[in-house]
């Protein structure tokens, strides 16, 4: 059965720092945004959607960052929260612009999109002030409908203040641009359906996965680490007295790029996969999972601090986010300095982690290829493989 045009997701519900209706009410909203439709004119529902939907946004951040105070190192479940918030604000853009802006009463094949969130936003992983990466799937050309509902969401979704990123394409147009581009295919590798066309959303989850995924792992393997070596070059080679927590050595970007590998190479969704196939030892799971859960921690207190996207953990910050995270003075040191050790203690575990190889830094392409698969050896026998991956002994393409 065809999906209809503004059938929603599955929510993200499970893992909140609080009670998800405290976050956002997404029947309370649907219901206040139907009163309005009866009540005001079409061309007054837009600037009335953003005033309910800002009070909605502002209500669900204070309820966030008050249960993130009294749980400070919560950060998975901040993290999930922001995206539900935002989630609930998207979708609701995209009911009111194809709904009541712009309505249709029997949308074409070619008039039914989806909306899918991609990169971080796709993940459910969002630090307060993260951006809102949007992917509008189109069947064929857009359609002018589709241009004028597209135009209207963002329009929405920017006098919200948010920081949305976006395009427009259709299947063909991902497989190709992801093709080409290491960085849109990471992208999509996090693509997440939030409503719209259900089932060309599938479709494309499927095309991604057969045409896309399936090819170029040494490759995908290369990129990351030609990103990672020219991120530690812009940013500095050593763990700095100031570091940048999203992009500095041992900051969240090693762990994602450590963790999009193996979900390129192994199709692992969770990075406890990563045990069973040999990757990571239980202790290893252990350190990156801490490691990630401290350094989320830092980044939000960071953004919620400053109230904007701040990466830079400055020397006055840092005493800030310390005192934030219940570090305190003690005989021996001052809370800052031992909040200081442990942020230093988790980076450099992460380099550990994400260090694949010694040898790899300036290393031939040969070498740097037999490098990354010998740090990436082939799953056990009966693990779902790539198609032109290299095959251990015995094993048949799959």
């Amino acid at each position: 059965m065809t999906a209809q045009p503004d059938q929603p997701g599955p929510s993200l519900k499970a893992g909140l720092i609080c009670d998800s209706l405290a976050i956002f009410d997404p029947a309370g909203i649907q219901a206040r945004i139907a009163e309005l439709a009866q009540t005001v004119a079409r061309d007054s529902l837009r600037g009335e959607t953003v005033k309910l939907l800002s009070a909605a946004n502002k209500q669900g951040r204070a309820t966030i960052a008050e249960a993130f105070a009294k749980a400070p190192f919560s950060a998975r479940a901040l993290t999930q929260s922001y995206s539900y918030l935002t989630d609930g604000l998207v979708r609701t853009a995209f009911h009111v612009a194809s709904t009541y802006l712009h309505p249709i009463a029997n949308p074409t094949s070619g008039e039914r999109i989806a909306l899918i969130a991609v990169g971080g936003y796709g993940r459910g992983e969002m630090a307060p002030f993260s951006d809102v990466d949007l992917m509008f799937l189109t069947p064929y050309k857009i359609t002018a409908w589709a241009e004028s509902v597209i135009e209207s969401m963002l329009y929405i979704l920017w006098d919200l203040r948010l920081k949305v990123g976006h395009s427009s394409r259709t299947i063909k147009d991902c497989i190709r641009l992801g093709a080409e581009d290491f960085t849109i295919r990471t992208a999509m590798m996090e693509q997440r359906y939030l409503i719209g066309d259900r089932d060309r959303a599938y479709e494309l989850e499927d095309r991604l996965r057969s045409d896309l995924f399936s090819r170029d792992a040494t490759e995908f393997i290369e990129a990351k680490l030609a990103e990672r070596d020219a991120r530690h070059l812009k940013q500095g080679e050593r763990y700095m007295v100031e570091p940048n927590v999203k992009e500095g050595k041992g900051g969240l970007r090693d762990l994602q790029s450590l963790y999009w590998i193996a979900k390129y190479v192994y199709q692992v969704q969770d990075v406890a996969e990563l045990v069973p196939i040999g990757l990571f030892s239980p202790e290893e799971l252990d350190s990156f999972t801490k490691a990630a859960n401290f350094l989320w921690a830092v980044r939000s207190h960071l953004h919620l601090a400053t109230g904007r996207a701040t990466e830079q953990l400055n020397f006055d910050l840092q005493v800030e986010v310390a005192s934030r995270m219940g570090f305190k003075d003690r005989a021996g040191g001052r809370g800052v300095e031992f909040f200081m050790q442990e942020y230093f203690r988790h980076a450099t575990r992460v380099g550990d982690l994400t260090r694949l190889s010694a040898d790899q830094a300036g290393g031939k392409p040969a070498e740097r290829r037999a490098a990354a698969r010998a740090d990436f050896p082939p799953p056990p026998p009966g693990k779902a493989r790539l198609r032109g991956d290299p095959q251990p002994a015995g094993c048949g393409r799959s």
